[in-house]
């Protein structure tokens, strides 16, 4: 009963605290409240110091930071969340309104999501169930180009060529399920591509394992073979799954800015920057609780589809030595990315030619021109310096970060659901408060919420490879903890979780594009990726070069990611040699496997 109640206060300890800072601030950015506040009801007005004394006595604002938390605090029980300094309406039901416009295109996209996942996992599937996935080569680049796809670059062209150009679905506003179709698929295929991408990996590891042969020998159709290896891998993803649950509803900012959508992330976004501090609580709030109700249910699918062979340590491993990915795809991807760079590095990314606005691509200049004259092969270029490094610098920390905290699952657990909660754009104005501004603002605000799925990712494998029959077997042996660690759970934790890492990158460069797109990144005349499609989107339908230069180079990023995440597996074992002369050495079928996985197969 201790426990249990120590669990449930550190639950709720980051999600206080996360409450907490918001309500501080404006006091953390040293800004004044009651001149952001007039700003956002009416930008004519001047500030006087008369005008600003009055918004502060309206607001209470000379109470102090800390008796205004308390207030808002007291009011919850009593379904009271304040009103709104903008409108000065009552926020509850303003959140709750924007919370169910989230949740229906949260659920459409999801549905998406799902249908993109399958697509994906489509030709395993199919080769598992034929028991023909021997000699496989790795796939992957298109669910790379789809997951690399800029989520509000995606909705900018659905929006503008299905929407507007075709006709075929409304594109702005928010109104019925057919306003729902577009957005939904600018937030579901990247997420299922990615998803996809987890499960299609772990899919071979479950048709090898004894009971699939034991029921492929009894004659089951493979059909049920395939079911059963389906619902063998989802709960390994289902943390993840979660988290995108969580995500799509609150950090779907860009996209519901395009399509003019209500919902959740729009009316937070706003609530931040003009530091309606009610509103944006409320809506932290909601999301913490909605992260809290989704882990539960992840919890609760993950015991309904695994049984009682988690408790009682029945399980065979799924993460089997594999040979590496071929190496051709990722080569030519880089050879790609680093010619476009090499040419572009020597021209002037700064340069103006005003006469030479919106030109089309020609041998002057390869990647046409911006809506300044700017060359965009060279914008494109001196910002894949800036955009590479330093989302391969935040991808390494989220790694070592995540892995060491999914080790701690107990410890963890509450912080994932925590800082899932918040969308990238409000961890950057939190870190933007506390840190100040500056180039690496961005990065920063990333970091802080990039590893929480490889901790989600660790943490769920960690769990179903402790109740391996495997690792029983070793406990039983006498090997201790730091052995059981050392030589067990981080040889088999570790190559997917860096995969996972890897397949993440083009996400972390998108998160850093998404902020420079709504203008908390990067500022001009910076060339970074993001920067160059926000400044390029509105001229898309007239120069469509100049977007899609940079989402081209997104998109190869993405696919490199991909092709090169199948190197970091667990090697072949070497076949043993005999010291005596003549003997000839044992065959693939014999060596090829690790000797602690022998025992599960013959058990089963």
């Amino acid at each position: 009963m201790g426990s249990r109640t120590g669990t449930l206060l550190w639950r709720a300890v980051p999600a206080a605290g996360l409450v907490c800072a918001i309500g501080l601030l404006p006091w953390l950015s040293h800004t004044d409240p009651a001149r952001t506040v007039l700003r956002a009801r009416s930008a004519e007005r001047d500030a006087t110091p008369e005008v600003l004394a009055a918004v502060r006595a309206r607001l209470d604002l000379d109470d102090g930071p800390l008796t205004l938390l308390g207030r808002w605090l007291a009011g919850l029980p009593r379904g009271d969340a304040g009103r709104s300094w903008i409108s000065g309406d009552e926020v509850l039901p303003t959140v709750l309104e924007a919370l169910g416009a989230s949740l229906l295109l949260m659920a459409a996209a999801s549905v998406v999501a799902v249908a993109t996942a399958a697509a994906v996992c489509a030709r395993t599937l199919h080769l598992g169930a034929r028991r023909s996935l021997e000699g496989r080569p790795a796939g992957g680049s298109g669910a790379a180009v789809l997951a690399a796809l800029p989520e509000f670059l995606t909705a900018s062209v659905l929006a503008t060529v299905v929407g507007v150009q075709w006709g075929w679905l409304p594109a702005l506003g928010w109104y019925g399920p057919q306003w729902t179709v577009l957005p939904a698929l600018a937030l579901g295929l990247p997420a299922g591509a990615v998803l996809g991408r987890l499960l299609d990996e772990q899919l071979p590891g479950a048709f090898a394992e004894p009971w699939a042969q034991a029921a492929t020998a009894r004659g089951l159709p493979g059909r049920s073979v395939a079911r059963k290896a389906l619902r063998r891998c989802v709960p390994a993803l289902l943390p993840n799954l979660g988290l995108f649950v969580v995500g799509l509803t609150g950090g779907s900012v860009a996209v519901e800015q395009i399509f003019d959508i209500p919902g959740l992330g729009r009316t937070t976004l706003r609530a931040a920057i003009a530091q309606d501090l009610p509103v944006l609580q409320a809506g932290t709030l909601v999301l913490v609780v909605l992260a809290a109700v989704v882990t539960l249910g992840v919890r609760i699918a993950t015991r309904l589809l695994v049984g009682p062979a988690l408790r009682d340590g029945a399980l065979s491993t799924p993460h089997r030595p594999a040979p590496p990915g071929r190496l051709i795809l990722p080569a030519a991807y880089a050879t790609v990315l680093a010619a476009v760079t090499a040419l572009g590095l020597p021209r002037d990314p700064l340069a103006l030619d005003t006469a030479a606005r919106l030109r089309p691509p020609s041998a002057a200049h390869p990647f046409g021109t911006d809506a300044l004259g700017r060359d965009v092969l060279a914008r494109v270029a001196h910002g894949a310096l800036d955009t590479l490094l330093l989302a391969l610098a935040v991808s390494l920390t989220a790694l070592v970060a995540g892995v060491l905290l999914g080790l701690l699952p107990r410890f963890s657990g509450p912080l994932v659901d925590t800082v899932n909660a918040v969308p990238p754009v409000l961890a950057a104005l939190l870190v933007t408060a506390v840190h100040g501004g500056g180039p690496t603002a961005p990065a920063l605000a990333v970091a802080v919420v990039a590893w929480a799925p490889l901790a989600a990712h660790t943490s769920a494998l960690l769990r179903q490879e402790r109740a391996t029959v495997h690792l029983t077997a070793t406990r039983a042996l006498g090997a201790g903890p730091v052995q059981l660690l050392r030589s067990e759970l981080l040889p088999a934790v570790l190559p997917p979780v860096t995969r996972h890492a890897l397949l993440r990158l083009p996400g972390v460069a998108l998160a850093l594009a998404s902020l420079g797109f709504l203008g908390l990144g990067a500022q001009p005349p910076s060339p970074e990726w993001g920067l160059l499609l926000a400044e390029n989107q509105p001229y898309a339908e007239r120069a469509p070069w100049a977007v899609l230069a940079p989402a081209a180079v997104l998109a190869l990023l993405g696919a490199l990611a991909v092709t090169a995440a199948d190197g970091p597996r667990r090697p072949w074992p070497r076949p043993r040699r005999s010291r005596r002369p003549g003997r000839r050495t044992a065959g693939p079928a014999a060596d090829e496997r690790p000797r602690v996985h022998e025992e599960p197969v013959g058990a089963g």
